[in-house]
């Protein structure tokens, strides 16, 4: 898969702030576009990783999930995020994510 010009600047971004959470979930964000999951849902958990809080790497984690069809990964993905957004006490989240969990075919 050839990079595009927003992932070029991404990783040399990245390269600067290795953990810079919002960068790394730029990029798996252009990778799932790309229609690169794995390596989108590996940079999903790196996010998770760094901030257990970063509410928004478990759902589109979950839709990663779904893009390729792991409906089991997708749920616990969800499942995982709603307990992140209790936990950081961010009702927004959570209520988004609820919805993405029972939406999941």
């Amino acid at each position: 898969m050839p990079n595009t010009p927003r992932l070029e600047q991404l990783l040399k971004l990245l390269e600067r702030e290795p953990n810079d959470t919002f960068l790394i979930y730029g990029l798996a964000l252009e990778y799932k576009k790309a229609g690169n999951l794995p390596r989108a849902i590996e940079l999903l958990n790196r996010v998770i990783q760094l901030d257990s809080g970063y509410c928004y790497a478990y759902h589109q984690k979950g839709l990663a999930y779904e893009q390729a069809g792991d409906v089991a990964a997708a749920r616990q993905a969800y499942r995982d995020g709603i307990t992140a957004a209790v936990r950081k006490g961010d009702s927004h989240a959570k209520a988004e994510i609820e919805a993405a969990l029972e939406h999941v075919e």
